[in-house]
């Protein structure tokens, strides 16, 4: 089933993030076309793209290095950071300008893609694009991984979701925000599929068969290395990851929205064994590629509130 976290609409957020996955989608990555790029340029670039991002079908976050390139201060902003360790590789692959175009029809976002390529042009520079998905498993609808286990069950939902996904309390132009981490994992299918049903279940720690959360699972399960409530303070975040698949390699982005990046953090050094030495499990069948940044500002009548940027 489909989540039902639609927020308050009196609430200025990109309700996108709010609203479960897209049967499709495209996340579209923006560099500045060269050095000489000026904050003028930027500015008026931004400016077009504004009235094409309705926060729903399209979804804008801000790269640290284009903040500071307008002079614009964003509280937590930063980059993202070192999670390497010994056995251990995260990317960092810093991002500018991030876009997540939402829809049922590929061919619908590609128009759009189009459309938010020419309004940024020729102050950005298209540098990446990958398309995502939704996979149903049997009956139990959406929001399955390719490996067949269900992503993003420890959800928070309704007010716990507004609380952990967004900016309060900061003041206009802040408040309604989000701060999002943005993830490319390529999985080794093959390595999945030569585990045996009980490994595959101690990888995640749930049962494939009900998903339902393995008490005894191992420290390395990845239930156990993320589990939001076992932090100080608690780290919970709202995830809208999706499969992607390009020819014959495939795996999932992850995307994962929160009032900072603090509780991402939080939950990435478990997960890499920075914490106690237990590196989570799911890098032995998946490894990220990619690790950026960004922040989505909030909307105000409709519109993107750029105001922390200049705008």
């Amino acid at each position: 089933m489909r989540e039902n976290t639609s927020p308050d609409a009196s609430q200025p957020y990109q309700p996108g993030i709010f609203d479960a996955p897209p049967p499709v989608a495209r996340y579209v990555l923006f560099n500045l076309a060269g050095a000489d790029v000026d904050a003028a340029a930027i500015r008026a670039a931004l400016g077009r793209l504004s009235p094409l991002v309705d926060g729903s079908d399209v979804v804008v976050g801000v790269g640290p290095s284009l903040a500071l390139k307008l002079g614009a201060l964003i509280p937590d902003l930063h980059e993202f950071p070192e999670f390497s360790r010994e056995g251990v590789k995260v990317p960092v692959t810093p991002g500018t300008l991030w876009c997540w175009l939402r829809g049922s029809d590929l061919g619908d976002l590609l128009h759009v893609t189009r459309k938010v390529q020419k309004a940024l042009a020729p102050a950005f520079a298209m540098r990446h694009v990958l398309d995502a998905f939704s996979h149903a498993v049997g009956e139990s609808g959406h929001g399955h991984d390719l490996t067949g286990f269900e992503d993003g069950t420890e959800n928070p939902t309704g007010e716990e979701a507004q609380v952990a996904a967004f900016v309060h309390g900061a003041g206009e132009g802040l408040d309604g925000s989000s701060y999002v981490a943005v993830q490319q994992w390529v999985h080794d299918l093959d390595a999945f599929e030569r585990l045996g049903d009980a490994e595959r279940d101690a990888h995640f720690g749930r049962r494939l068969a009900d998903n339902e959360e393995i008490e005894d699972a191992p420290q390395t399960a990845h239930v156990k290395r993320t589990a939001q409530e076992s932090f100080e303070p608690e780290a919970f975040v709202l995830r809208r990851s999706m499969p992607w698949m390009l020819g014959m390699q495939a795996g999932l982005q992850f995307v994962a929205f929160g009032k900072s990046h603090q509780a991402f953090e939080q939950q990435m050094r478990r997960m890499a064994g920075h914490d106690d030495g237990i590196v989570d499990a799911m890098f032995a069948i998946s490894r990220p590629v990619t690790g950026a940044y960004f922040w989505c500002p909030p909307m105000k009548d409709g519109r993107l509130d750029l105001r922390r940027l200049g705008l």
